[in-house]
């Protein structure tokens, strides 16, 4: 399912919030996803994400798995990369 900006956003708040949110595996993951290290609380996140429009965001199709649309998120020096299987979005990347 391909996901436009506002669905792509509304589905990573609502995801977030019900705590539906898991991280891929990967190597630096200390230093690439400091969400899964604990060094940004879900909170951070959600606030970040609030303030971005269509103008942070892009998408493309997976590297790796065709059918998988991944989605960036650049604002306020932050990177987040995520991707859905549902029920979750799936976290490559959270740092600055």
């Amino acid at each position: 399912m391909e996901r436009g900006f506002k669905q792509a956003r509304q589905d990573l708040l609502a995801a977030l919030e019900a705590g539906n949110y898991q991280h891929a595996a990967r190597g630096s993951i200390d230093v690439k996803n400091v969400l899964a290290t604990g060094e940004v609380s879900v909170q951070q996140v959600i606030e970040i994400v609030r303030q971005c429009s269509g103008m942070h965001h892009c998408s493309s199709a997976h590297h790796r798995v065709a059918g998988i649309e991944v989605h960036v998120l650049r604002r306020l020096g932050w990177y987040i990369k995520f991707y859905f299987i549902e029920p979750d979005v799936w976290f490559i990347s959270v740092h600055r």
